[in-house]
Protein backbone atom coordinates (compact mmCIF):
# COMPACT_ATOMS: atom_id res chain seq x y z
CA UNK A 1 0.00 0.00 0.00
CA UNK A 2 1.81 3.06 -1.30
CA UNK A 3 -0.28 5.90 0.07
CA UNK A 4 1.11 9.30 0.87
CA UNK A 5 0.58 10.81 4.30
CA UNK A 6 -2.31 12.90 2.95
CA UNK A 7 -3.78 9.79 1.34
CA UNK A 8 -3.66 7.97 4.67
CA UNK A 9 -5.44 10.85 6.41
CA UNK A 10 -8.08 10.86 3.64
CA UNK A 11 -8.62 7.13 4.15
CA UNK A 12 -9.07 7.59 7.92
CA UNK A 13 -11.43 10.52 7.32
CA UNK A 14 -13.53 8.37 4.97
CA UNK A 15 -13.59 5.59 7.59
CA UNK A 16 -14.76 7.95 10.34
CA UNK A 17 -17.83 8.95 8.33
CA UNK A 18 -18.47 5.57 6.69
CA UNK A 19 -20.70 4.02 9.34
CA UNK A 20 -22.83 4.97 12.30
CA UNK A 21 -20.54 3.07 14.71
CA UNK A 22 -17.41 4.96 13.61
CA UNK A 23 -19.22 8.32 13.83
CA UNK A 24 -20.48 7.42 17.30
CA UNK A 25 -16.98 6.40 18.48
CA UNK A 26 -15.52 9.62 17.06
CA UNK A 27 -18.14 11.81 18.79
CA UNK A 28 -17.70 9.99 22.12
CA UNK A 29 -13.91 10.32 21.94
CA UNK A 30 -14.16 14.00 21.02
CA UNK A 31 -16.68 14.62 23.82
CA UNK A 32 -14.46 12.91 26.39
CA UNK A 33 -11.46 14.91 25.16
CA UNK A 34 -13.38 18.20 25.49
CA UNK A 35 -14.63 17.34 28.98
CA UNK A 36 -11.08 16.57 30.11
CA UNK A 37 -9.76 19.82 28.57
CA UNK A 38 -12.47 21.87 30.34
CA UNK A 39 -11.68 20.02 33.57
CA UNK A 40 -8.03 21.13 33.46
CA UNK A 41 -8.95 24.51 34.94
CA UNK A 42 -11.51 23.18 37.42
CA UNK A 43 -9.56 20.07 38.46
CA UNK A 44 -12.70 18.24 39.56
CA UNK A 45 -11.83 14.76 40.85
CA UNK A 46 -15.31 13.45 40.06
CA UNK A 47 -14.80 14.23 36.37
CA UNK A 48 -11.42 12.49 36.47
CA UNK A 49 -12.96 9.40 38.05
CA UNK A 50 -15.78 9.37 35.51
CA UNK A 51 -13.22 9.67 32.69
CA UNK A 52 -11.26 6.71 34.10
CA UNK A 53 -14.53 4.79 34.36
CA UNK A 54 -15.37 5.59 30.73
CA UNK A 55 -11.94 4.42 29.57
CA UNK A 56 -12.21 1.21 31.61
CA UNK A 57 -15.75 0.70 30.32
CA UNK A 58 -14.51 1.18 26.77
CA UNK A 59 -11.82 -1.47 27.28
CA UNK A 60 -14.27 -3.88 28.92
CA UNK A 61 -16.75 -3.29 26.09
CA UNK A 62 -14.10 -4.18 23.52
CA UNK A 63 -13.07 -7.25 25.52
CA UNK A 64 -16.68 -8.46 25.66
CA UNK A 65 -17.74 -7.50 22.14
CA UNK A 66 -14.68 -8.88 20.39
CA UNK A 67 -13.63 -11.63 22.80
CA UNK A 68 -12.49 -14.13 20.16
CA UNK A 69 -10.41 -11.50 18.40
CA UNK A 70 -8.97 -10.29 21.72
CA UNK A 71 -7.96 -13.87 22.60
CA UNK A 72 -6.26 -14.23 19.22
CA UNK A 73 -4.43 -10.90 19.69
CA UNK A 74 -3.28 -11.77 23.22
CA UNK A 75 -2.12 -15.18 22.01
CA UNK A 76 -0.18 -13.58 19.14
CA UNK A 77 1.31 -11.00 21.50
CA UNK A 78 2.50 -13.65 23.95
CA UNK A 79 3.96 -15.69 21.07
CA UNK A 80 5.80 -12.60 19.79
CA UNK A 81 7.24 -11.91 23.24
CA UNK A 82 8.32 -15.53 23.68
CA UNK A 83 9.78 -15.52 20.18
CA UNK A 84 11.76 -12.40 21.03
CA UNK A 85 12.95 -13.88 24.34
CA UNK A 86 14.26 -17.04 22.68
CA UNK A 87 15.24 -15.49 19.35
CA UNK A 88 16.01 -11.81 20.01
CA UNK A 89 16.16 -9.29 17.21
CA UNK A 90 19.30 -7.23 16.79
CA UNK A 91 17.21 -4.29 15.58
CA UNK A 92 15.22 -4.28 18.83
CA UNK A 93 18.50 -4.65 20.73
CA UNK A 94 19.88 -1.52 19.06
CA UNK A 95 16.69 0.38 19.92
CA UNK A 96 17.04 -0.78 23.53
CA UNK A 97 20.55 0.68 23.62
CA UNK A 98 19.26 3.97 22.19
CA UNK A 99 16.55 3.96 24.87
CA UNK A 100 19.18 3.29 27.55
CA UNK A 101 21.34 6.14 26.19
CA UNK A 102 18.44 8.58 26.45
CA UNK A 103 17.81 7.42 30.02
CA UNK A 104 21.50 7.89 30.88
CA UNK A 105 21.33 11.46 29.63
CA UNK A 106 18.17 12.04 31.65
CA UNK A 107 19.81 10.56 34.75
CA UNK A 108 22.91 12.69 34.31
CA UNK A 109 21.01 15.97 34.07
CA UNK A 110 18.13 15.23 36.43
CA UNK A 111 18.01 17.42 39.53
CA UNK A 112 14.97 15.62 41.01
CA UNK A 113 16.42 12.10 40.99
CA UNK A 114 17.85 10.84 44.27
CA UNK A 115 21.49 9.77 44.62
CA UNK A 116 20.39 6.18 45.32
CA UNK A 117 18.35 5.99 42.10
CA UNK A 118 21.19 7.55 40.10
CA UNK A 119 23.65 4.96 41.42
CA UNK A 120 21.24 2.12 40.57
CA UNK A 121 20.69 3.56 37.08
CA UNK A 122 24.45 3.93 36.49
CA UNK A 123 24.99 0.33 37.59
CA UNK A 124 22.35 -1.09 35.26
CA UNK A 125 23.38 1.14 32.36
CA UNK A 126 27.06 0.25 32.76
CA UNK A 127 26.28 -3.47 32.70
CA UNK A 128 24.01 -3.04 29.66
CA UNK A 129 26.70 -1.07 27.81
CA UNK A 130 29.31 -3.68 28.68
CA UNK A 131 27.09 -6.40 27.20
CA UNK A 132 26.38 -4.28 24.12
CA UNK A 133 30.08 -3.54 23.50
CA UNK A 134 30.85 -7.25 23.99
CA UNK A 135 28.07 -8.11 21.53
CA UNK A 136 29.51 -5.76 18.89
CA UNK A 137 33.08 -6.94 19.49
CA UNK A 138 32.12 -10.63 19.21
CA UNK A 139 30.03 -10.02 16.11
CA UNK A 140 32.92 -8.16 14.46
CA UNK A 141 35.55 -10.69 15.60
CA UNK A 142 33.54 -13.70 14.39
CA UNK A 143 32.39 -11.85 11.24
CA UNK A 144 28.75 -12.48 12.10
CA UNK A 145 26.33 -10.72 9.79
CA UNK A 146 23.76 -9.15 12.14
CA UNK A 147 21.05 -9.55 9.51
CA UNK A 148 21.68 -13.29 9.06
CA UNK A 149 19.50 -14.60 11.89
CA UNK A 150 20.50 -18.25 11.55
CA UNK A 151 24.21 -17.44 11.84
CA UNK A 152 23.55 -15.09 14.73
CA UNK A 153 21.66 -17.75 16.70
CA UNK A 154 24.42 -20.30 16.14
CA UNK A 155 26.81 -18.19 18.22
CA UNK A 156 25.75 -19.03 21.77
CA UNK A 157 27.82 -16.26 23.39
CA UNK A 158 26.21 -13.53 21.27
CA UNK A 159 22.75 -14.98 21.85
CA UNK A 160 23.40 -15.18 25.60
CA UNK A 161 24.63 -11.57 25.70
CA UNK A 162 21.46 -10.32 24.03
CA UNK A 163 19.16 -12.46 26.18
CA UNK A 164 20.86 -11.48 29.44
CA UNK A 165 20.80 -7.82 28.37
CA UNK A 166 17.06 -8.07 27.83
CA UNK A 167 16.65 -9.72 31.23
CA UNK A 168 18.68 -6.96 32.91
CA UNK A 169 16.60 -4.28 31.17
CA UNK A 170 13.36 -5.90 32.36
CA UNK A 171 14.82 -6.21 35.86
CA UNK A 172 15.71 -2.51 35.82
CA UNK A 173 12.23 -1.55 34.55
CA UNK A 174 10.57 -3.61 37.30
CA UNK A 175 12.86 -2.09 39.93
CA UNK A 176 12.14 1.42 38.63
CA UNK A 177 8.40 0.77 38.69
CA UNK A 178 8.48 -0.46 42.29
CA UNK A 179 10.81 2.39 43.27
CA UNK A 180 8.36 4.98 41.90
CA UNK A 181 5.45 3.24 43.65
CA UNK A 182 7.42 3.30 46.91
CA UNK A 183 8.21 7.02 46.48
CA UNK A 184 4.58 7.77 45.62
CA UNK A 185 3.17 6.02 48.68
CA UNK A 186 5.91 7.39 50.94
CA UNK A 187 5.14 10.96 49.86
CA UNK A 188 1.41 10.37 50.14
CA UNK A 189 1.48 8.95 53.66
CA UNK A 190 4.28 11.08 55.17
Amino acid sequence: MDLSLIGKFEMIFKYIFSSFLSIEMFILSLLLFLILIVNLKRNNHLVQMIAIGVYIGFVIGILISYSTYVKTCVDSFVKAIMNYVYFPSTIVYFFIIIFVTVLILYTLFSKKMTQFKKIINYLFFSVLYFFFMSFIALAAYDSVDLVDVSRLYQNEVILSLVQISNFILVLWLVFTGFYHLYKFFKNKYD
